[in-house]
């Protein structure tokens, strides 16, 4: 199966009057690489939240962020009723010395350290914990359903490119024993050409000889073969279950060796044309698999 790496997904949902958001987005990237970004309260969750992540995700630069917000009295913050009480007790004594006139303003009295406390995060995180695991559980299957359907398209491109690589190399293969055979034709005229306009002769064995080295210096069904062999293994790891981007990337370079090899070794105008396909075909692989878990 190809997953692609591009892929995005969301959820929200609201659990014990907290509304949480969930937002999870993947791009390309060599190795897997999370970004976890969370409210303050649940910073301990993250290795918990990066676990998961990594059950998911193999490959690409992954990044979570968990929005949340408080709703009617869990927004609230809790008054210390025994600090506020111990403030007033000291400034009593102070208020009726000094000026009887004097009061307590109570709004002055709520920012006194100790006074407002913002609500306890253990126990938000407590009643809530589930179902944030589950909402980051959702948004991560929509992003793994976006890598699939991408990933379904790139194989179908994939494997396009492998029939135009099949293709270009029947005809490299067909065309290889015409080579050979029409350097014996161009060498046995331009023998006859220089013995008729000379005393110089040639035997059929020097001829047969010179045939010969040619034909091992340009023999390429060695690297023809290996190429075939090569896209057919890429065709398997496209089909395997446990793909992975990583081994394709690694494929489609020996099969990149194997064609220059090929160009390199025949100097036929038809395999070289066919070879510029066979390289454009590969190119396009190596581009595509980038993009592969």
């Amino acid at each position: 199966m190809v997953l692609s790496m591009t892929g995005y997904g969301s959820a929200s949902g609201i659990a014990d009057r907290v509304e949480y958001s969930v937002e999870a987005r993947s791009v390309n990237n060599r190795y897997f690489k999370p970004s976890i970004r969370l409210p303050d309260a649940w910073s301990r969750a993250e290795p918990d939240i990066e676990k998961l992540l990594r059950e998911r995700i193999r490959r690409g630069s992954v990044t979570l962020t968990v929005q949340m917000k408080l709703h009617d009295a869990e927004a609230a913050w809790e008054v210390n009723v025994s600090a506020l009480n111990r403030y007033i007790e000291q400034l009593r004594p102070l208020g009726v010395e000094a000026n009887p006139m004097l009061h307590v303003d109570i709004g002055s009295m709520m920012e006194l350290p100790g006074v407002c406390e913002p609500p306890d995060p253990d126990k938000l995180i407590e009643a809530t914990r589930e179902k944030l695991f589950e909402l980051i559980a959702e948004a991560l299957d929509a992003l793994v359903l976006m890598r699939r359907r991408e990933g379904e398209t790139i194989r179908d491109d994939l494997f396009g490119n492998c029939e135009l690589i099949d293709r270009e190399l029947a005809t490299v293969q067909s065309r290889s024993p015409e080579v050979v055979e029409e350097y014996r034709r161009r060498l046995t005229e331009r023998v006859r050409e220089l013995t008729d306009t000379s005393e110089a002769s040639l035997t059929e064995q020097t001829l047969a000889r010179e045939v010969a080295v040619y034909a091992d210096r340009c023999d390429i069904a060695e690297e023809v073969s290996r190429l075939k062999a090569h896209v057919e293994q890429f065709r398997k790891a496209l089909e395997d279950a446990a793909s992975s981007g990583r081994k394709l990337e690694f494929i489609a370079q020996e099969m990149l060796r194997e064609a220059n090899t090929i160009a390199s070794k025949s100097g036929d105008m038809e395999i070289s044309r066919a070879v510029v396909e066979i390289k454009t075909g590969i190119d396009r692989i190596k581009e595509q698999v980038q993009n592969v878990e």
